[in-house]
């Protein structure tokens, strides 16, 4: 298989603060949008020219009726004091919609001045659609470039499932496995981390291959009843601690195997997780991660102070496909949370993404190829997960994110069965801020029926 190769991740750019409101969708889901009027992402500056460039659409916080135009335009201005001449090229990126190429305008642009363009496509009947615009002086400088992403109803964004015929066999296997092993749950209690209101414990177990994993344990002081528990996934590489905050509910912050203080048996460097073990599913990294998670959901099932039917995994990126992939393979959680989540849908990520480390790595043998590394990642692949999900489930998506593209988390959401509602927040990259993590922590404590 042949992918298109886009450039390499942009830089992430500081985004205006903007009006915050909510608007529901007609699935019942909920999104994040930043105003209703037109929002141009901010200016990339070539300080030897002293130009910048803006983009924007006038898209209704980024998302579009379907088959409907929008507009996007191009902002440059040149605070020099010499003019400027070059070509403004426009390319579109999309799984939805393959449009005819866009001429390149050649432009001219006066000391002190700022010209303005436009350029107009129709959405797609589902699904999203990254405008990209490159002003090249000349083909010896180096071009000015920015990129902007709009959508259009979400909720019907599907592409074909990639699940091989033996997968409920390989994951039922696997599961099976991990039951052999003794858990040798452990507990050591840090007093030097807890406080007045929180008890802090380092939690140990032996996982799948007798791979030792930990994790933190938080537990409230005031319990006299079982309380909910969250269970925190990293993102990639994250080392997950305590949070000493939360002093109504039990937060067990996990990591995996190479991950934080889980890296006596499997180390996190080089943090290369995604290509280990790639060959074969069963060798696969994510095979025995997965499987570490359903670990952390077992201690946490083995508290008497766990209240079991309120049972949550939450984590972002990295973490966001670990709580996709836990929901879906252990029905003792009870609610899941993924922002901005990775391993989902691989054929059309690579498509929209390009990682140099993949291309290297399966460059390195002979035997490898594109379809063969796609078969094994096909097994770990959250959308073909997915329909195992009967819990509620909550994901959120930054818009402008080119490290998890917004479809792929949608072909992933767009299979769960159950419960679920989504956000978007439309100027948002791979990262939600602060703001967001407040509302999931009230989400949490109202969907447990926590009193103020």
């Amino acid at each position: 298989m042949i992918f298109q190769k886009p450039p390499l991740q942009r830089q992430r750019c500081r985004l205006a603060t903007l009006a915050l409101m909510l608007f529901v969708l007609p699935c019942g889901g909920t999104a994040v949008a930043y105003g209703n009027s037109p929002v141009f992402l901010p200016a990339t500056l070539d300080n030897r020219a002293r130009l910048g460039l803006t983009l924007g659409s006038d898209a209704s916080s980024g998302m579009g009726e379907r088959n409907t135009p929008v507009e996007f335009t191009a902002k440059l201005t040149n605070s020099g004091s010499e003019v400027v001449t070059g070509v403004l090229v426009w390319s579109i990126k999309s799984t939805a919609i393959s449009p005819p190429p866009i001429p390149d305008q050649a432009i001219r642009i006066d000391a002190g001045k700022t010209e303005q363009f436009t350029n107009t496509i129709t959405l797609p009947q589902a699904g999203f659609v990254e405008m990209v615009c490159r002003f090249q002086q000349s083909e010896t400088a180096k071009p000015i470039q920015k990129t902007i992403r709009v959508g259009c109803n979400p909720t019907q964004v599907l592409t074909p499932l990639t699940s091989q015929p033996d997968f409920d066999e390989f994951w039922n296997r696997s599961i099976a496995e991990l039951k052999t092993i003794p858990p040798a749950f452990k507990s050591i209690e840090r007093p030097d981390l807890s406080n007045n209101r929180i008890q802090v414990f380092e939690i140990s177990m032996r996982s799948h291959d007798q791979i030792r994993v930990r994790g933190w344990l938080e537990v409230p002081r005031n319990a006299t009843t079982p309380l909910p528990a969250v269970i925190r996934v990293p993102g990639y590489g994250q080392n997950m601690k305590p949070t000493g905050k939360r002093d109504d509910m039990i937060v067990f912050s996990f990591n995996p195997r190479g991950h934080g203080n889980s890296q006596q048996d499997i180390s996190g460097q080089p943090d290369n997780f995604w290509i280990r073990g790639l060959d074969a599913p069963q060798t696969y990294y994510y095979r025995g991660s997965y499987l570490d998670c359903i670990r952390a959901v077992d201690y946490i099932a083995s508290r008497t102070d766990v209240d079991q039917a309120k049972i949550a995994v939450w984590g972002g990126s990295q973490g966001g496909g670990f709580a996709f992939a836990t929901a879906a393979l252990d029905s003792r959680v009870d609610h899941c949370v993924a922002d901005i989540p990775f391993l989902c849908d691989w054929t059309n990520y690579f498509r929209l993404t390009h990682w140099p480390e993949m291309d290297t790595w399966i460059a390195d043998q002979p035997r490898r190829s594109w379809e063969s590394t796609l078969r094994t990642l096909s097994y770990f692949d959250t959308m073909n997960l997915a329909d195992r999900i009967r819990c509620p489930t909550i994901m959120s998506v930054g818009l402008q994110d080119s490290v998890c593209p917004p479809t792929t988390c949608f072909n992933t959401f767009n299979r769960i069965p159950g419960e679920k509602q989504y956000r978007i927040y439309p100027n948002k990259r791979h990262g939600l801020g602060s703001e967001h993590y407040t509302w999931i922590w009230a989400h949490l404590r109202e969907t447990f029926d926590l009193a103020d």
